[in-house]
């Protein structure tokens, strides 16, 4: 099922299936701003990603001592939610615990992600909650397809990201396999970076060290632009395949496994830890600049 929040600037849709981000579209021109999940392409549009965030070491992990397997990003992006609160510029959702998530994931947990609408801007906040007498461990991160370019005619080279502040970063190198790799080579030097899809022939930008906390898509041909807004995430991931008519900006709590990795889930580096009967809370939003 779809569910549709409108303002005066902005139309939404957002699924059961995953709490997923569907559409974002300008309503004074019908431009739209997300990728429509074609699955030529890639079959999301705005995958929540939880309770890992990229791949698993042979796709298993270690936590309560005993072994578990989990798909890349985990289940979230699968499971179907419960809409338990709309209004008309807010609607939320929830996924909890069950006796079938326990067999891959040994926390009992609650996850609520709303959408809510605000002028020209689409904000998103995850309140996980753990459930359980014991610590979770968990991440959470976003990965949205924003369509690059916007601006129908145009190319993706003809487009660049621009950075709220000047970077001087590298990218964590990823293999093949998925997991990262201890490599790291110079990528970002400024504000802006073009756009082209040999960026992106060794899969994703991975950054543990970017200052920034907005980053924008935005085209050299016309005004167009879309902004996401992330404070506070330690972890960004850029991504596109070859070809494809959209780019993720995905701001992370965690990553992917280092490939030499062995330790339990609570050693994994970028891992949050959550006590018993607590809650945790992130957010980030997308601001259209038509």
């Amino acid at each position: 099922m779809l569910h549709a929040l409108q303002n005066d600037f902005l139309k939404i849709t957002v699924a059961d299936r995953g709490a997923e981000l569907k559409s974002i579209t300008e309503l004074s021109d019908g431009t739209e701003y997300l990728f429509d999940s074609n699955p030529k392409w890639w079959k999301y549009s705005s995958p929540v990603l939880f309770p890992i965030v990229g791949k698993l070491v042979d796709g298993k992990y270690r936590a309560e001592g005993k072994e578990f397997e989990l798909p890349g990003h985990g289940f979230a992006r699968t499971s179907d939610f419960e809409c338990i609160r709309e209004e008309s510029d807010e609607v939320v959702f929830a996924l909890n615990w069950s006796e079938e998530t326990l067999k891959v994931y040994p926390y009992k947990f609650r996850l609520e992600i709303a959408y809510i609408l605000k002028g020209n801007s689409v904000e998103l906040v995850w309140t996980v909650k753990n459930e359980d007498d014991k610590t979770m461990y968990f991440s959470i991160g976003a990965h949205p397809a924003l369509k690059c370019p916007i601006v129908e005619g145009e190319k993706f080279e003809d487009c660049y990201l621009k950075f709220d502040l000047a970077e001087n970063s590298e990218r964590i190198m990823l293999l093949p396999s998925g997991p990262l790799s201890h490599d790291r080579v110079a990528c970002l030097n400024g504000k802006e970076l073009d756009l082209n899809y040999d960026l992106f022939k060794d899969d994703a930008l991975v950054f543990d060290d970017l200052k920034s906390d907005e980053v924008s898509i935005c085209s050299r041909k016309s005004k167009k632009s879309v902004t996401v807004r992330a404070k506070g995430f330690p972890f960004w991931g850029i991504w596109t395949k070859e070809g494809a008519p959209f780019l993720c900006i995905e701001p992370w709590h965690g990553h992917a496994d280092f490939a030499d990795f062995k330790g339990n889930i609570s050693e994994k580096d970028g891992i949050r830890e959550l006590p018993a009967g607590e809650s945790f809370d992130a957010g980030y939003s997308f601001v259209i600049n038509g």
